[in-house]
């Protein structure tokens, strides 16, 4: 199944489906099959775990609906599953106030594992806007993201873009959450 196929959105609803985009390592498993269908061999090689570690957490997140078989074939008898995500853009519940925040720690783990001599950009400004000017902001930072999307190719190495725009803890809050 190519990936112009797929839904554009999957709205992550249930607990089942929270609990499956929780884990790190099915993370990383749906990073895999982001842009192609891979078997659970594929999959295994890609993310560095056993094959029984990599079926576990496909088996997983296919019961939750994010990741389905997409097309099969028989190998010297043995039948192979190729899985997929289920759309292109999992989208997660807001983790209201005082939450974890799931991607932002999937990202810094990722951002932590990476290479330490690979090519990075990593910046974090801090700004003063009005609120048309933080709305603006976010608008444009999605559109890039998403034209950058359209523009991705499975056959080139993989690059992760993380932003966060957002409205920090009063200092007093902060200050306290610290004690």
């Amino acid at each position: 199944m190519p990936t112009d196929d797929l839904p554009e959105t999957f709205h992550v609803t249930t607990e089942e489906q929270l609990r499956a985009v929780s884990s790190l390592t099915r993370h990383r498993i749906m990073a895999v099959l982001r842009f192609e269908p891979a078997t659970i061999t594929q999959i295994a090689e890609r993310v560095g775990l056993a094959k029984g570690s990599s079926s576990y957490h496909v088996r997983l997140l296919e019961r939750a609906g994010l990741v389905r078989v997409v097309r099969t074939r028989k190998v010297r008898g043995v039948t192979e599953r190729y899985y997929a995500m289920a759309a292109r853009t999992i989208v997660l519940p807001d983790p209201g106030a005082g939450g974890p925040d799931v991607l932002m720690r999937h990202a810094v783990a990722d951002l932590e594992a990476a290479p330490a001599d690979g090519e990075r950009h990593v910046r974090m400004a801090h700004l003063r806007l009005t609120g048309e000017q933080f709305a603006e902001l976010g608008a444009r930072l999605q559109a890039l993201a998403d034209e950058y999307r359209q523009l991705s190719d499975p056959s080139l190495p993989d690059a992760s873009l993380v932003f966060a725009l957002f409205h920090p803890a009063a200092r007093e809050q902060a200050e306290r959450d610290t004690e």
